[in-house]
Formats: C-alpha cells, structure tokens, sequence
C-alpha cells in the first residue's frame, strides 16, 4: 500500500501528482471465498479489514450493490458520541470512540476526526431529568458527560439562542466533550484501501439476489448479479436493506426500516464551533469543514425503502434551527437527502450470530450507526473469525427479543426515535 505522508506530497508535486495509485483495486469476484461480507459501507469494509488485519482471515470479498459508501454512510450528518444510557450501550458506543481517536493513525488516511464536543440541549423537565440521568449513568461508566446550565451552554455555543420566552426555551444541556465528527466517505475510502492492500477483494455493482444453504441449513455461498460466489461464512451489513438480505436466508428480522432526512446550508465562515442536538424539537447542527451547516432531521413517520422522503420533515427541523439559532434564518439550503434506517423495537442494534450456520448479522443501528463505525466493524470481525461474540456485543444478540432482555435506548437515540 502506498503510504501517505507529507514527504510523499512533496515527492509526487514534483512529478505532477502522476504516481499517485489506485487506492483500491476493482476486481472480477473469485468462484468462493472463506468470508463474504455484504454491504459496502463503512461498517461492511471495515469488518473485512479487521479480518484481515486481526484475525489473518484475507480470502474475503466485500459485496457491494452500488458503488462504496454510496449508501448511509455517505448520507448521514457524521455525528460521533457515547453517550448512551445503559451500560451495554455505553461499552458498545465508547468502544467505538476509543478507535476512532486513533483512526486516522491506523488506516493512514485522514478521516478528520474533529473532537469539538457534542451538546444537548433540554427545554423541559422531562429533558432535564433524562439528560441528567444519563450523565450519572455516564460517569459510573467511566464515559464523559456533564450538565450545563444554559449560560454555560451558551458560552460553549455563542451561537445558541437562551433568550427567555422562546417556545422551546433552553433551561440546559449535557455536554460530551470527547464527542464530534468525522468525514463520512473518507472513513469508506480508508477502509476500503486498506481492506484492499490486505488482499480483500471490493466487489462493487454486484447485488445479491439469493443465499445458498445446504441440507444442515448451513449458507454455502450467494448468488449474485455477477454469477454465483461460494463461502464458508457470510456476514450482512447491509443497513436499511438487512430485512431484505437476510429473508433470503429464511430469516424474519425484528427491523423497520425508515427514510431519514438530512440537508446542508451554504457554506460560511467558521462559526459554529461543536454540534448540537435538541431531542424535543427533533433536530441537530454541525458546521463542516467546507463551511455548511449539516442539519439533520428526525424520521419519516412512514416505513420505506426509500431515499427520500416528505418535505415537512426539513421544514419542522429548520424551523427549530432557526428558533435556536435566529443568525441563521437568512441562510439558504442548497441541497437534502435521505437514508434508510433499520430501527429495532428496543432502539438498540443486533450483532451477532444467527440460527443459521455461518451468518452473521449487524443491523439495527436506527441514526447511531455511522458513530459506531469502528467498534461494529472490530465486534463483527471477531464474531465472524471467532464463531462466538466479543463480550461487548454479547448482550445485542437476536434472541433477546424472544427472551425480553431488551436493551432500550429510545431516550439516547432521541432525535431519529
């Protein structure tokens, strides 16, 4: 793999920036494989670079339908957080920010982890207790949150809007400082590299229409639009579309899925120096690093597989924006999206084995899952290289549903649910 380096700027401006490589290779897929990992984005790469990296598991073929990361993890508002109230979540989601922090590092390709805080804020009561709650939950979990009265708040947000009288007045906030984001499709990009320079294969425009099973019940490959492909494992990371792939395996996944909408102003100057999150009014705000300001919306109230959704949803969540950041109702949107969303009954993701031999699923990640994208990756590989999960995942197994250990993060997950 071709290292990145300021040294190696340097070396290729002088040669015109022509030897600068493919970061990964476009191969035709083999007759079989030991693992085939299904979705293409950053969670499905990932897992395939963590098998090969830590496991020595590198016969493994990324299947993707589209191109890579030309699904949720090119379409979500790159929030990245911990602050999660039971303590499973806490553990899954924490994992996850520890290797985040040094990402960039491993991949040697520049995700821009921007560690500027996350802070949420209450109007009520009820969010002041709930907000409250989950910082003690928190903190005997060894992650960071704290309260801010709404001056505090403002002082850590000048842009924020605690005037008195407003309709969702600002009577606090929680404030997670290790939170932040991170660029969306570099994560894809640098997982797919390295993935690649491991010797996987990432196979994209090759959906998969079929999952071969053999008289144990246990998969023995897929098919494809691209002819069939032989494997002794299979593991699903597919988001949105999981139900789908996994009733091809004759499995019924306890999923809704959703379209989730988010937009982008024009950009400015530097302005907005965190991200915020109101879950009563069902909006969130970052700036990026081109300068616009990420907005992201609640779900659509309808199940859908696609990538759009009602026009009422961006105008609820910019009229809570400007509400609590008046500067910015002259600003125009240039552009909005959707996504589709996976949401389980309990809020909480599945990652684990299934009743069927060799597959292995992770889905029901709801909005959480782009913050989650190193942690799922690492917990996936293991489940997968192991046959059994890491202790972390552990408890975000199918059969809690059927056994009523639900883990219930509605309050957490907030703004999507």
């Amino acid at each position: 793999m071709q290292r990145y380096s300021a040294l190696a700027l340097i070396k290729q401006s002088l040669n015109g920036h022509k030897g600068w490589k493919p970061q990964w290779r476009d191969p035709e897929p083999k007759s079989s494989y030991d693992v085939i990992i299904i979705g293409g984005g950053g969670h499905g790469l990932g897992a395939a670079y963590y098998l090969a990296q830590k496991h020595g598991i590198r016969n493994v073929a990324v299947l993707e339908k589209g191109w890579i990361g030309g699904g949720n993890t090119g379409r979500n508002t790159t929030i990245i957080r911990s602050n999660y109230l039971f303590d499973e979540s806490a553990a899954l989601y924490d994992h996850a920010l520890q290797m985040w922090e040094g990402l960039s590092q491993d991949l040697n390709y520049n995700v821009m982890f921007s560690q500027r805080g996350v802070l949420m804020v209450a109007h009520n009561v009820h969010d002041e207790q709930s907000f409250k709650r989950h910082v003690y939950a928190n903190r005997l979990n060894g992650v960071d949150n704290e309260w801010l009265t709404p001056e505090q708040a403002k002082a850590f947000c000048p842009p924020l809007n605690i005037a008195p009288g407003m309709r969702h007045a600002v009577t606090g906030a929680a404030l997670q400082r290790r939170a932040g984001t991170a660029r969306h499709d570099a994560v894809a990009w640098g997982y797919a590299r390295g993935a690649d320079a491991l010797g996987v294969d990432i196979i994209q425009n090759c959906e998969v229409t079929g999952i071969e099973r053999d008289a144990t019940g246990r998969v023995t490959g897929v098919q494809t639009t691209r002819g069939r492909i032989g494997a002794r494992k299979i593991g699903v990371s597919a988001a949105g579309s999981t139900s789908l792939v996994m009733e091809m395996a004759g499995l019924r996944m306890p999923l809704e899925s959703y379209p989730l909408q988010a937009l982008v102003s024009e950009p400015v100057k530097p302005i907005f120096p965190c991200v915020v999150m109101s879950n009563t009014i069902h909006a969130y705000i970052s700036q990026s690093d081109k300068g616009e300001l990420v907005i992201g919306a609640g779900t659509d109230s309808y199940v859908s597989y696609s990538q759009r959704g009602a026009l009422h949803i961006p105008m609820h969540t910019l009229e809570a924006i400007c509400e609590l950041f008046p500067i910015f109702r002259r600003m125009r949107m240039m552009r909005n999206w959707g996504g589709i969303v996976d949401v389980t009954p309990d809020r909480s993701p599945i990652l684990g084995k299934t009743p069927v031999p060799g597959l292995y699923v992770n889905c029901g990640w709801g909005t959480g899952g782009f913050k989650a994208t190193p942690g799922a990756a690492d917990l996936l590989a293991y489940t997968i290289a192991k046959d059994e999960p890491h202790p972390i995942n552990a408890p975000f197994n199918l059969e809690r549903f059927g056994a009523g250990r639900l883990i219930d993060e509605a309050a957490a997950a907030a703004v999507a649910h």
